[in-house]
């Protein structure tokens, strides 16, 4: 169990990763794992699954789905330029907002 607490990055967010195997690659999230701290980024990090026949897959087979990836190794993409920036948080018309801190432009 993690003690992280919230996560700066929700799922619908385009994002960029940072470091590892797929550095460079961009993509947008589909899932946020709270409990391990990583998300399932679309079109990253995809793994080979071996599937045994079942019902909703009578021929089996080996399929391609999206492997979870660290929080840490994600970063977010700033709409105005582009690039990967940090998230903040700032109380607008009394409502917290997360804002970009490249272009301070509210997400």
């Amino acid at each position: 169990m993690s003690k992280m607490g919230k996560l700066k990055l929700k799922s619908g967010d385009t994002v960029v990763v940072t470091t590892g195997e797929h550095k460079g690659s961009e993509g947008k999230i589909t899932k946020v794992l709270l409990d391990k701290n990583k998300a399932i980024v679309e079109g990253v990090n995809t793994v080979k699954k071996h599937e045994k026949p079942s019902a909703a897959n009578p021929q089996g087979g080996i399929t391609e789905k999206e492997a979870p990836i660290h929080i840490s190794n994600l970063s977010l993409v700033d709409p105005k330029s582009g690039k990967a920036t940090k998230v903040g948080y700032r109380m607008e018309d009394g409502k917290k907002v997360r804002f970009s801190k490249q272009s301070n432009q509210v997400l």
